[in-house]
């Protein structure tokens, strides 16, 4: 059954896809020296590809919201060097 409703989830992440509903960002070349100094800046963290890709992505079309229950390091991390994000998406405790 979760795997079926997985299966599910990705057609429909598709079809948004399809009618244009989801921008897809490309991380260019040129982003490569931003992600780099972004996971030195944030070793402590633990800072991997995906979480700078998200800064980047963040710095590229603001406004700085993010859907994340990773809220230790979303909570840490700045665009734009001090910008905080707003995290949309809080874990239920």
């Amino acid at each position: 059954m979760r795997r079926q409703v997985g299966v599910l989830s990705v057609y429909r992440f598709i079809k948004m896809l399809i009618r244009d509903a989801i921008e897809i960002f490309a991380i260019e070349t040129a982003h490569l020296e931003s992600i780099h100094l972004l996971m030195q800046k944030y070793t402590d963290l633990t800072m991997d590809l995906a979480d700078a890709s998200l800064v980047i992505l963040a710095e590229e079309l603001g406004p700085g919201r993010i859907l994340s229950t990773d809220i230790r390091d979303f909570q840490t991390y700045r665009w734009k060097n001090r910008k905080p994000f707003d995290i949309l998406l809080l874990p239920s405790f």
